[in-house]
């Protein structure tokens, strides 16, 4: 498989220049790149609102989509080459602003949220097990055991480069927002998530691991020219709702689901690696996601959303609709790779439309 990578980015370590990290995709995340690079600030905010108004799906959006995710990687930290002291610019954070209001206008209008349980841990537990095992999304964990490719495999890898090596960061901004048991449910698990103080236990390093010995970059943004704004889109929505103390309920209710649609995907995926020849170096990542998330998905249902429900029952909807929402958005990128994949086709972006 061929995959490049657009430009260099660099590690934190390394420093940063004032280029461009990625290309962008169209005038809005044109202008929000120039900006973010220390630019001079341009009409991103016009540009945004003309965007959203035009777009068909600002979902699938590759022009809004990109220009949201770099607008979350500010907030992060995660591309050196965006200038620090323009995290919270008011102009960049009117863009995100009317970015954020039509994505999460078009989530709402498409994901399915179930009823309302009674505001109790027990109900809302019982609630969120049943959504994540009604969820008929597609299987990618069953074709990569069974019939992918080594090609394929390297792309599912390059897809999840977007998340998982920042893995956990976009549900850690609700710890600070949230107080007693379900504070220190979330606390447990994203303990275990950054390595229980061991740093060569921190699942992005060991996702790091793997994608090295798949012979892949693990430099953060290597691969975003090469994905698709479904998968820009699966990011920007744990973003968004980490991002926006509103959105409380829906980070956790994503976190939930999240964590309860792992376990058994992730073996399945160790599985599948090591039928393609591939060793502990990269499988280890998958294999530690066996166990640790067998038991997060107990405390992620009870102990975090169930407990914030009884805590907060004006959240429930929220806790809902976030958990709808992570099911929703990944199983749209699920179906853009198996459907491309059915296709012999690659599922990354192609060259002529870059």
């Amino acid at each position: 498989m061929s995959v490049t990578s657009s430009s260099p980015v660099l590690s934190d370590a390394e420093g940063a220049d004032d280029s461009p990290p990625f290309p962008p995709r169209g005038p809005v995340s044109a202008a929000i790149l120039q900006h973010l690079c220390g630019g001079m600030p341009t009409a991103h905010t016009a540009l945004a609102d003309a965007a959203v108004e035009a777009s068909p799906d600002v979902a699938a959006d590759d022009d809004l989509q990109l220009a949201l995710f770099a607008l979350y990687a500010s907030a992060y930290g995660s591309i050196p080459a965006f200038a620090p002291d323009l995290e919270w610019d008011p102009s960049l954070v009117a863009t995100r602003r009317v970015i954020e209001r039509a994505f999460e206008a078009t989530l709402r209008d498409r994901v399915a949220v179930p009823e309302t349980p009674a505001a109790t841990a027990d109900a809302v537990a019982r609630c969120l097990f049943a959504l994540t095992a009604a969820d008929t999304g597609p299987s990618l964990s069953r074709y990569l055991a069974k019939k992918a490719t080594l090609d394929q495999a390297h792309e599912l890898l390059v897809h999840r480069t977007v998340y998982t090596l920042r893995e956990a960061d976009p549900h850690s901004w609700a710890i600070p927002r949230l107080t007693g048991r379900p504070k220190a449910a979330l606390v447990e698990i994203q303990s275990d998530e950054y390595g229980g103080g061991n740093p060569e236990r921190v699942h992005a390093e060991l996702f790091a691991r793997a994608v090295r010995g798949a012979g892949l970059s693990d430099a953060y943004g290597a691969y975003i020219d090469d994905v698709p704004a479904v998968t820009l889109a699966s990011h920007n929505t744990m973003s968004m709702f980490g991002l926006n103390r509103r959105l409380l309920g829906a980070i956790v209710g994503h976190l939930a689901a999240f964590e309860m649609t792992s376990s058994i995907p992730n073996r399945l995926y160790a599985e599948g690696l090591r039928r393609l020849g591939f060793g502990d170096d990269v499988c280890a990542y998958f294999d530690e996601h066996v166990e640790a998330d067998a038991v997060h998905e107990q405390i992620a249902a009870r102990d975090l959303a169930g407990a914030l429900a009884e805590d907060r029952p004006d959240l429930l909807p929220d806790i809902l609709f976030g958990a709808a929402a992570c099911l929703d958005v990944d199983g749209r990128v699920g179906r853009h790779l198996l459907d491309a994949w059915s296709r012999g086709e690659s599922s990354l972006r192609p060259e002529e439309g870059r």
